[in-house]
């Protein structure tokens, strides 16, 4: 049974991932104005090996790699609710198994230091806030499986010793 402390966190994540998503494709439809951007920010739309001549080519997925460069606060909460919301899954579906939820949480931290590591290089203020969210939260992340993973197995042992 779902409880209502879950299910008001979950529709909170989900409704800020929806408004952050419109609010960030909204911004980076400034691309469509600025056509000396179109080479660096259209990583999709190169990937799909379709050649720019017109804004018409771009590719939606390019509104969000754009204002993640260039405004990046709508994109920083997506990404934030997103983590947010997948991590209460994630809680959700291996409550039971507390050591299961610790080794979820390090793979989350990980993923998300790696990913800090790709975008450490760019010049870009969006892709500076990105390397700093995911710094921090890959290190909190990580930190709280450790903690959680020993404290449970502290829990386990004292009961079983005493």
């Amino acid at each position: 049974m779902l409880s209502y402390k879950w299910l008001l966190q979950a529709s909170l994540a989900f409704t800020i991932l929806l408004f952050s998503t419109g609010a960030s494709w909204y911004e980076g439809s400034g691309i469509l104005d600025d056509p000396w951007e179109w080479g660096y920010s259209t990583p999709i739309t190169q990937l799909l090996n379709v050649e720019l001549n017109h804004a018409n080519d771009i590719s939606q997925f390019d509104y969000f790699v754009y204002a993640a460069k260039f405004h990046p606060f709508f994109p920083v909460m997506m990404f934030i609710s997103g983590i947010y919301l997948f991590i209460l899954l994630g809680y959700r579906l291996l409550q039971k198994n507390h050591k299961r939820f610790s080794y979820f949480v390090f793979g989350i931290g990980a993923l998300l230091l790696f990913l800090c590591n790709i975008v450490s290089n760019s010049p870009s203020i969006g892709a500076n806030t990105f390397f700093k969210i995911m710094l921090s939260g890959g290190i909190g992340l990580i930190s709280f499986a450790f903690i959680f993973y020993f404290q449970v197995f502290k829990t386990k042992w004292l009961k079983y010793v005493s």
